[in-house]
């Protein structure tokens, strides 16, 4: 049982991780720099609340390294990390809520299941949004902005511009999918 627990534990990361890939490439490209509004985050969110935080963590590693090798956009190594390993890592965070959305689900209670999902999402997402604020100031800060500008403040607002929708729209997606289907917390 254990074996067969642990092969679909796998089988299930490979197949959010391509998920999330193919999410990211049909995703609303804003920004010529990088930044686009997307769903790619769900899967790791599934994952995370579905097996904990090694699920998260796991889904979130392998999609940034699909990323990183589909041809990522890097101009210093600790940027490259930042945007495309970590960020997607840090994701996996929201499992942190998973009891709460446990419970809320086995007691029947869709309200509290849905306010674990969200703050866990938001959670999650603020960890990868800080994540590229930290690889902005690296590649700005490298490519040379203009001398007046600030890079801690235009990184800060340049991410927002895409992270802030993407977390909304990841914690309503993954609100409205645990809420109608809670079985998917099943494994």
């Amino acid at each position: 049982m254990q074996r067969n627990q642990r092969l679909q534990f796998l089988i299930e990361v490979a197949i959010f991780s391509a998920i999330g890939f193919v999410l990211d490439q049909i995703s609303i490209k804003l920004w010529f720099q990088g930044g686009s509004i997307s769903l790619t985050m769900v899967p790791i969110v599934l994952m995370a609340f579905r097996w904990g935080l090694g699920g998260g963590l796991l889904t979130g590693l392998i999609l940034g390294i699909l990323q990183t090798f589909a041809g990522a956009y890097i101009i210093h190594p600790v940027q490259g990390f930042l945007d495309y390993i970590a960020a997607f890592v840090v994701i996996g965070a929201a499992a942190f809520l998973r009891p709460m959305v446990l419970r809320g689900a086995d007691a029947g209670e869709k309200g509290r299941m849905v306010t674990g999902i969200v703050i866990g999402t938001v959670i999650g997402g603020l960890l990868r949004y800080v994540m590229h604020v930290l690889s902005g100031v690296v590649f700005f800060g490298a490519a040379a902005i203009d001398a007046g500008d600030n890079v801690w403040w235009y990184s800060i607002v340049y991410n927002a511009g895409y992270m802030i929708p993407s977390i909304i729209l990841t914690a309503a997606a993954c609100a409205l999918l645990f809420s109608t289907a809670p079985r998917l917390l099943k494994r």
